[in-house]
């Protein structure tokens, strides 16, 4: 049965004659039940579900409406109001914007806005004629707003629409069909315009963090050296391009070049933070001229001020190429030793009997540096753990470790593999072994010398 839209105040719109609908026998019938199904709400204000013929009282309803009109005589008549799944819609009514502030709660999806309220504050000096409903947009911006206006004021409605409403209706031609159908119009396109908005914002969000990112890459620096030089980056992180890995190689003025892989543990965003600033502060006391546990020494007090947990550590490797490329020191920190491949034997391991402790383990801990030979010819690969930490087959408990990966990299360079092809198909490998993308962050490393 045809019902008004209910007023919320202490006497009913049917005392004063005002609430009156046809019923479907034609004649008129005041809705004194309607004043009956109001029921008393926690905090004291009512509230009354609009019933419709064939819905059971007491019903949930999905959708909740909000109207805003301040004449006390001019009930809104409607019709009774159904959301798509046939239940009623609740309403709730407000006099004037500071009753609506009370009344807008989280449970409420639509706001029915009459454009004829008038503005207050300081909007209310002004000539603005949508300036209610700008205010009501302050108020509710997550909430779909329908506006109402006379039936000759269309340009107002349409401007209403420009400035944020979701919709206008005319008051004269309102029913209840075309208003369950409008509230229901409103709220989608209110959800779809804030979903639209939030990925619009998470794309820009991801834009700034790919160029930040890439930014934070290092750039090597190896002007003069005769060295070829490849890396290969990927974060364990789920659409990040930058894990708590890091490395950098940089050619100081007499000729010797230094290259270092680190690996902060963890790979959430603090743990990449720190790992940056452990490259650029490796970076800085290298060109200084600072080599070995001197080093390393200075990057444990940095970790030890910048870490947010006395438990974050960092494994790291340096390798300092003297300028005739034929020697070279190494020093380990808690990390795997780099693999070297010559053309006259089998690829190996680097020793690593002297590797010292991690950074920011042990405090005065010392890291001592191991001269190494390295020939005429030779292709030197720097790595972080995730690379030898994946599993070989799906729901196999083994890992591929540093022999799989010694194996693995043998292999590779039997069939011809170099450079960037040697590092990108050792990375797709260890993922198909390992059945799926890996959990830990991957970084390679590849420094190669030719024959003078």
């Amino acid at each position: 049965m045809p019902v008004p839209v209910p007023r919320q105040r202490a006497i009913p719109a049917v005392e004063s004659g005002q609430a009156r609908t046809a019923s479907p026998q034609g004649g008129g019938a005041p809705l004194e039940e309607e004043a009956n199904n109001e029921a008393a709400r926690p905090d004291g204000r009512k509230e009354a579900a609009v019933r419709t013929a064939g819905a059971a009282p007491g019903t949930p309803a999905n959708l909740s409406l909000l109207l805003i009109q301040d004449d006390p005589a001019a009930a809104l008549v409607v019709p009774g109001l159904l959301d798509q799944t046939g239940k009623p819609i609740r309403v709730r009514t407000a006099r004037n914007l500071t009753e609506a502030e009370r009344l807008l709660t989280d449970d409420v999806h639509c706001i029915l806005l009459d454009l004829a309220l008038p503005a207050t504050g300081r909007a209310q000096e002004g000539d603005d004629e949508l300036a209610v409903l700008k205010q009501v947009l302050r108020l509710a911006p997550r909430h779909a707003v329908l506006a109402l206006t006379a039936s000759g004021d269309a340009e107002r409605g349409a401007e209403a629409v420009r400035v944020g409403a979701q919709d206008y209706l005319f008051r004269e031609e309102l029913d209840g069909r075309l208003l369950s159908r409008a509230i229901r119009y409103a709220v989608e396109r209110k959800r779809s315009d804030s979903a639209e908005r939030r990925l619009a914002e998470g794309r820009l969000r991801a834009q700034e963090n790919a160029r930040l990112e890439r930014g934070l890459l290092p750039t090597p620096l190896l002007e003069g050296s005769t060295l070829r030089f490849a890396a290969r980056y990927r974060p364990g992180r789920s659409r990040a391009l930058l894990g708590g890995d890091f490395y950098d190689t940089v050619r100081t003025p007499d000729g010797t070049v230094h290259a270092m892989i680190g690996d902060v543990c963890g790979h959430g965003p603090d743990e990449a933070a720190l790992g940056v600033e452990l490259r650029i502060a490796w970076r800085a006391l290298t060109l200084a001229g600072l080599c070995g546990d001197e080093l390393l020494g200075t990057l444990q007090q940095v970790l030890e001020h910048e870490r947010d947990d006395d438990e974050i550590f960092a494994t790291l490797c340096t390798v300092d190429i003297a300028p005739d490329g034929r020697r070279a020191g190494l020093c380990l920190a808690g990390h795997p030793a780099p693999l070297i491949a010559r053309p006259d034997r089998p690829a190996r391991l680097l020793p690593y009997d002297n590797n010292g402790p991690a950074l920011g383990l042990l405090p005065g801990a010392r890291w001592p540096r191991t001269q190494v030979e390295l020939g005429a010819e030779w292709s030197l690969m720097l790595y972080t753990d995730g690379l030898i930490e994946g599993r070989v087959g799906t729901g196999s408990r083994e890992r591929l470790g540093q022999d799989g990966m010694v194996e693995m990299i043998r292999r590779l360079l039997g069939e011809g593999l170099r450079g960037e092809e040697l590092l990108r198909s050792s990375v797709n490998e260890v993922r198909e072994l390992n059945g799926g993308e890996l959990t830990d962050d991957v970084a390679l490393m590849l420094l190669e010398r030719t024959r003078d």
